[in-house]
């Protein structure tokens, strides 16, 4: 999962919106190519320790997922991504987006028979991102929680 592009390897941890509007459409994907990140639910005590070091005073998790390497965070104040790079995994690249930047989003609940559910934010100044949840989540719960923080 590429979420930063060669901008954010001179920095350990930049925020998405340091960069002008041109560069930020290039620090993430762009999710009109029709790329999805597949992910799966993940436990707290999982998730990165330097993601965890990013907190400021009264922010916890809500929400995380992986993939194999990469993991996306939601937070009670932003959504973390944190992007594992190379062959050894030692270099990791981290996108911070504030609620205050997302402008609508919209879920899918799981089917019959496709049993992902989805999750797209409209970010400012990015564009749709688009995340398939696999596995068993309580999507209604998660947008219920989102909602408190987007709205």
């Amino acid at each position: 999962m590429a979420i930063l592009n060669e901008a954010l390897n001179k920095a350990s941890f930049k925020s998405a919106y340091c960069f002008s509007r041109k560069e930020r459409r290039t620090l993430m994907i762009d999710f009109n190519d029709s790329t999805i990140f597949k992910l799966k639910p993940m436990e707290e005590s999982a998730v990165r320790s330097e993601i965890k070091a990013f907190f400021v005073e009264g922010e916890n998790i809500v929400s995380a997922f992986k993939t194999v390497r990469d993991q996306l965070v939601f937070t009670n104040k932003r959504i973390i991504a944190a992007n594992v790079k190379g062959m050894t995994g030692k270099k990791v690249d981290y996108t911070s987006i504030p609620y205050s930047k997302v402008q609508t989003y919209s879920i899918e609940t799981a089917g019959t028979i496709d049993l992902d559910c989805e999750i797209e934010l409209y970010i400012s100044a990015v564009g749709k991102v688009k995340f398939e949840i696999q596995g068993k989540f309580d999507i209604v719960k998660f947008n219920k929680i989102l909602s408190n923080y987007v709205l």
